[in-house]
């Protein structure tokens, strides 16, 4: 038998990427048992069909001829596009198994399969905030979501947003302003990653992918539509530690956003305006619900836990996972125990400040003792 090529391996993932009425669970119940994509797809229908719907089974294996060729024009193109001369090392396409896949997109509910990238897809995993915000957004907005994505990216913090006009556009150029950040900014695209939307935006386009990536979930050439929008901003925040809404008016794109950062355990903030102008009623709703307010980019590192340590000092070295931890830090281990807590229980019960707390909290998820969950909690790993 021949062996395999990555090819036929992404290949696999896009026959389940592609297949309609095929549900997540399906995917994740066969990839448990059978391992790969591509043991999956070769999987006979009878096995699928036990470890998932006859229906789901069917999608994947008996698809009619329509669905058949319209999947096998969808894996040619992806393919195609990933192999287009002179774009080698730009173009990338991440799936779950893929070692760069964004880490924190694997714990939303709904995480892509496949994602087409063009850029670096290290910027996928770096410390984000996600900027988001109007489209026919004011001057000031404008001028604020520049002020606070160059001031983040001067801080080593990838700014995450949708390209789309007025603050999208502003974070992004205020990123690619840094200019000592190799990584400075993600814009989540809701169209294929072969076209810009809106084509105005076609140099800040090359620009991102020049200094960060520009990524999405929508097949090769899928144009602007309108339902499409919505569903990207989820990456937005899932990319991102936190969500920073700039300006928005009380029902927007932005609002979807923050409410769905919220929902995926990531923190919401916003930058206050005045009690007159209709751009901030959307920022002031969601203060009152408990979103951050900020006035400047240090309270975003603040609240995000995102500050960096200062140019000259030595950078952290990842202990190799298993060493023995400090003996200072078993009292944490101790009152953590083997359930979800956050830091405020842990602060009350360590009586720790919150400072030292978070300090030791890294040290102890950089020897691979605890991990960060949803809701900004902690867990121990169990280890057998």
């Amino acid at each position: 038998m021949l062996e395999a090529t990555p090819t036929d391996a992404l290949s696999a993932w896009l026959q389940l990427d592609y297949t309609p009425a095929l549900p997540q669970e399906a995917v994740k119940a066969w990839l448990g048992v059978f391992g790969s994509a591509q043991a999956v797809v070769q999987a006979p229908l009878h096995q699928l069909s036990m470890l998932a719907s006859e229906a789901a089974a069917t999608a994947l294996k008996a698809p009619s001829k329509e669905a058949s060729d319209k999947r096998q024009a969808y894996i040619d193109a992806a393919l195609a596009w990933l192999a287009a001369p002179g774009y080698a090392g730009t173009r990338h396409i991440l799936t779950w198994d893929h070692a760069t896949y964004p880490i924190h997109l694997l714990t939303i509910a709904d995480p892509p399969l496949v994602l087409f990238v063009q850029g670096n897809p290290a910027a996928l995993n770096q410390p984000a905030v996600g900027i988001v915000g109007a489209r026919n957004a004011t001057p000031q907005g404008i001028a604020n979501a520049r002020i606070f994505a160059q001031s983040l990216a001067e801080k080593n913090v990838t700014i995450i947003s949708g390209m789309a006009l007025g603050i999208d556009a502003a974070a992004h150029e205020g990123a690619l302003n840094a200019s000592a950040n190799a990584l400075a900014t993600v814009a989540v695209v809701g169209t294929g990653i072969d076209r810009v939307y809106p084509a105005a935006h076609r140099d800040l386009a090359h620009r991102i992918a020049a200094q960060g990536a520009v990524v999405s979930e929508f097949p090769i050439g899928t144009p602007p539509l309108p339902h499409n929008f919505p569903r990207r901003n989820r990456l937005i925040s899932g990319l991102s530690r936190g969500v920073l809404v700039v300006e928005a008016a009380m029902r927007s794109g932005s609002l979807i956003t923050a409410r769905v950062a919220g929902e995926q355990g990531r923190e919401v903030l916003a930058i206050p305006g005045s009690i007159h102008a209709p751009l901030s009623k959307g920022c002031h709703q969601l203060i009152k619900q408990g979103a951050k307010l900020v006035e400047s980019a240090q309270d975003v590192l603040e609240e995000l836990r995102l500050e960096q340590s200062d140019s000259g000092a030595e950078p952290i070295k990842k202990p190799k996972r298993g060493a023995k931890l400090p003996a200072s830090q078993d009292t944490v281990l101790t009152v953590m125990g083997f359930e979800p807590i956050d830091v405020d229980q842990l602060s009350a019960a360590t009586g720790m400040p919150t400072g030292e707390l978070m300090a030791r909290l890294t040290e102890l998820e950089l020897f691979g003792q605890i991990e960060a969950i949803a809701g900004g909690r902690y867990q121990q790993i169990v280890r057998h």
